[in-house]
């Protein structure tokens, strides 16, 4: 059967690091291994510069035909130097700029008119504040940000670097709840603005007037079935796109000036209005900063520039964890599009402040949600007024599958790899499908209404721009940079100001959040439970000792393993554990026995890669040792590797635990390390069904 293509950023549908499931690279499966029964064995230079001895296994293939559709396109991890990453499905910088706009530059579809009809006369100012904090704030910060996460990964990653341990865990989660609200109602909010554009067009049949949610659910609808069947080149169409878009609204915006310098009396109602309402500078000033977060939507394009990174194309022979060429190239990128958007942010407040009355603006205003197609139906005439709409349609659903697309990128990076969602997770089409599904419900629950959805949207933005802003700050500091650090740190405090003021005046959208957190969190302890007891090392490698000892510990009938919890470490603490595991466990006395210990690195962590066991001699007695995650599920993988590799089924010795068990399995779920005898065998008899091929688990004690 043809292998499935795998499709990029560049290509609508599956992701960047998307591969085929099955497919492989170099021997290895696209999809996650395990140390199953049937893996095999080879010889490899390891960690300590000797041979080691090293099994993996490539994962079942899905049986039944609509199983392997949905699970056929899959997310890797993040993209490093053993990825794959041609020339060819990277492009110039420039080019790179248009797919990023098609959902930072889609926003002036609503954002001059949310502007107007929450700022009033004061939108031009309010407006102002946004492109300051854009220019001196967003970008600066976004530009270290691709220093600092020059694969894509984005801020998130830096604070899952910078804050370890389950408080970086749980950090990444709450974030991805903002993530999640962002970018859903991204999708939400851009279809119901095409709708109204739709609707609202005089030259639509009147049987789509006041249908925008079943506009919008038709567009949601095609927007998850084009992801499902996926189609190429999606950065040739984002160029035509965001080039005809941004041409278009230069027209719009001359225009509108022209009709401004021909009526001056329209300046002069606005002064008026303006000084009427709040007689001085310093008013208007302090009423605009009290306004200014509500315009947050305006910065929503910098966290998908970054994530749009593996797609600039660098210099020849940049170092793939370091690309210099490549975070050059996505800081002009991201410079570029932000002086683009500030100047029409500005113009086009301007325009429609000035030119569109406030009546018309709010709901059931004809301006309502398409306040710059209402300059151009009113003053360029209903057939360029249409080409714009078209324009804008076009531009907004980009947006929603720009949105999609980061989704499908950043959930599948961090869930599964936590242990807090299921494999199938990574896959593309069952993400797309439950996406769909949410994208609709939370359509029919604002009724399609753009108003309605923008506070949820600027949650969302402004806890992702907080969230790389301390994500920086924290970088900075401990980087040794204090000044960067501190005005980082205003900028941070910036973010978090409107964050706050949005929520003040806008509680729905933390309401939204907060559902979206809950829901992450709750699913993702159900599945991390749920997924406790599958094996967790891809691989195992032995140094030239351990392989030495087991050599001489299988030359008789069975091997003997003796589980130990390191203590002191010493010859006294072997010779006592020795003593009691033989007269406990009734080991033969010229048994030979091999200790086995497993210290707990970041119990946070889900997936490891290598199980590293290094053999140890104190005095007389060899000792295996290792680092993991969990010592249950490395113990039973190692012991799994010992019978695959020497033909001998193992016999490991633990002694019994004492205490609350309800306490023990709490320990092992946050810990990596409890009752480890029961769960060890749990953990057999998952990855083995037959009793005949599994490792032997013996429990002794008084």
């Amino acid at each position: 059967m043809a292998k499935p293509a795998s499709v990029g950023l560049n290509s609508f549908g599956p992701n960047p690091t998307a591969n085929p499931a099955g497919a492989t690279e170099g021997g290895m499966s696209g999809a996650r291994r395990g140390i199953l029964p049937d893996a095999s064995l080879s010889l490899s230079l390891g960690f300590g510069g000797g041979v080691v001895s090293r099994s993996e296994v490539s994962p079942k293939a899905p049986t039944g035909r609509l199983k392997r559709w949905l699970l056929a396109e899959i997310v890797e991890d993040v993209p490093g130097p053993e990825a794959k990453e041609g020339r060819s499905e990277q492009h110039p910088w420039w080019q790179v700029v248009c797919l990023t706009g098609v959902d930072y530059f889609s926003t002036l579809g609503y954002i001059p008119g949310i502007a107007a009809l929450a700022a009033g006369a004061l939108s031009p100012f309010a407006t102002l504040f946004i492109v300051l904090l854009t220019l001196f704030g967003a970008l600066p910060m976004y530009r270290r940000v691709a220093e600092e996460s020059p694969n894509g990964q984005g801020s998130i990653s830096m604070l899952e670097r910078l804050l370890s341990f389950w408080k970086g865990k749980v950090l990444v989660l709450c974030l991805l709840g903002f993530v999640a609200t962002g970018w859903l109602v991204t999708i939400t909010l851009s279809a119901a603005d095409a709708a109204v554009h739709v609707a609202e067009n005089p030259l639509v049949s009147s049987f789509l007037h006041d249908r925008e949610v079943l506009i919008t659910l038709v567009l949601l609808v095609l927007l998850g079935a084009i992801f499902l069947k996926g189609f190429k080149e999606a950065i040739g169409i984002a160029i035509f796109i965001v080039g005809a878009y941004l041409i278009l609204n230069l027209l719009v915006v001359g225009v509108g000036f022209y009709e401004i310098a021909a009526h001056p009396q329209n300046v002069v109602r606005w002064q008026d209005a303006l000084f009427t309402n709040y007689g001085n500078p310093l008013l208007i000033v302090g009423a605009s900063l009290l306004v200014f977060p509500q315009l947050a939507l305006g910065l929503s394009g910098f966290e998908t520039g970054v994530g749009m990174m593996p797609l600039v194309r660098g210099d020849e022979g940049d170092d793939p964890e370091r690309p210099e060429g490549r975070i050059r190239n996505t800081r002009r990128m991201l410079t570029v599009a932000a002086l683009i958007m500030s100047f029409y942010l500005i113009t086009t407040s301007f325009v429609t402040t000035l030119l569109i009355p406030a009546r018309e603006l709010a709901p059931g205003g004809s301006a309502n949600g398409r306040a710059l197609a209402y300059v151009a139906h009113n003053y360029l005439g209903d057939a360029l007024g249409t080409v714009y709409d078209l324009s804008t349609i076009l531009i907004l659903a980009f947006a929603g599958a720009s949105a999609m697309a980061g989704l499908l990128n950043i959930v599948p990076r961090y869930l599964p790899r936590y242990g807090m969602a299921p494999e199938w997770a990574r896959a593309i089409r069952p993400l797309v499908l439950v996406y769909t599904a949410v994208a609709v419900v939370v359509t029919i629950i604002f009724s399609a209404d753009v108003d309605a959805q923008a506070g949820a949207y600027a949650t969302g933005v402004l806890a992702m721009m907080s969230s790389a802003a301390f994500a920086v700050t924290l970088s900075a500091w401990r980087g040794g940079s204090r000044l960067p650090a501190i005005a980082f740190g205003l900028v941070t405090a910036v973010f978090m100001y409107a964050l706050v003021a949005n929520e003040v005046k806008r509680p729905d959208g933390i309401v939204i959040s907060l559902f979206f957190i809950g829901a992450i969190v709750a699913t993702s302890l159900v599945s991390r439970v749920y997924r406790s007891l599958e094996l967790r090392q891809e691989h195992i490698e032995l140094d030239e000792t351990a392989l030495r000892f087991i050599e001489e510990a299988s030359r008789g009938g069975e091997i003997h393993i003796v589980a130990n919890r390191r203590q002191a470490g010493d010859e006294k603490e072997y010779a006592r554990k020795l003593e009691e595991q033989r007269k406990d466990n009734r080991i033969p006395e010229d048994v030979p026995v091999l200790f086995l210990e497993i210290d707990v690195e970041d119990p946070s962590e889900f997936e490891e890669e290598v199980l590293e066991v290094r053999g140890v001699r104190v005095g007389d007695y060899r000792v295996l040792r290792a680092e993991s995650t969990v010592v249950p599920n490395a113990i039973a993988a190692f012991l799994l590797h010992l019978r695959d590799t020497t033909g001998k089924t193992p016999n490991c010795y633990f002694g019994w635990t004492e205490g609350n068990p309800f306490l023990y399995v709490i320990r092992y779920i946050l810990f990596g390390e409890g009752d480890t005898a029961p769960v060890t065998h749990e953990v057999l008899r998952e990855a083995e069904p037959d009793i005949d091929r599994r490792p032997n688990i013996n429990v002794g004690g008084q």
